[in-house]
């Protein structure tokens, strides 16, 4: 409906009301679409909420209930339980889709290996990826992404990029203790 409405999406944040941790992501579109696909962790049923901020300084709340059977933030993941996660760590794939959104849009997958370890586990200290950026060839950015903890393990993030992409895309980040990765897709 903002869309709709012709307003201009600046960031959309997601908070989870009962966790732990509540701030999920804050998710700046800049000249892709306002739309995100990603996973995080729950420790228990709650309020998830999208808040999304316009360019005309409004803010747009919706939320949905979310059942969780629990545990989420407080277990460490699968690649912390069996080591592998430091032969992967920041190892990025990614792929450029034709979309179904808005006829010739582009659609980015990214995962990027990363235990994202909440803090949350006796003696396992947070671990998270931070930020994600997204560019074109001509270094213009696409979208930015703020990551905090509850995002789930090893990433899986889609981005709808608008119109269709001309040249390779640039994705780079950092995780908290300062580890970056960088991955260039197409072209």
């Amino acid at each position: 409906p903002l869309l709709a409405r012709g307003l201009k999406i600046e960031r959309i944040e997601v908070a989870v009301d009962r966790n732990p941790i509540p701030h999920v992501l804050t998710y700046y579109p800049q000249r892709a679409l306002p739309v995100l696909a990603f996973r995080f962790r729950m420790e228990q049923g709650s309020p998830v909420r999208a808040m999304v901020h316009t360019a005309d300084g409004q803010w747009w709340v919706g939320h949905t209930w979310i059942d969780a059977a629990g545990g989420g933030c407080t277990v460490p993941g699968a690649t912390r339980k069996d080591g592998t996660w430091s032969r992967t760590l920041n190892h990025v794939q990614a792929k450029l889709f034709n979309s179904v959104l808005q006829g010739q849009s582009t659609r980015l997958r990214v995962r990027v290996m990363h235990p994202m370890d909440t803090g949350l586990v006796s003696g396992i200290p947070s671990f998270h990826l931070e930020d994600l950026v997204i560019r074109d060839d001509q270094e213009q950015d696409l979208a930015r992404l703020e990551m905090h903890e509850p995002i789930s393990e090893n990433p899986l993030l889609t981005f709808e990029l608008g119109a269709a992409v001309k040249g390779a895309v640039h994705i780079s980040g950092r995780d908290n203790n300062g580890n970056t990765f960088f991955q260039e897709v197409g072209a």
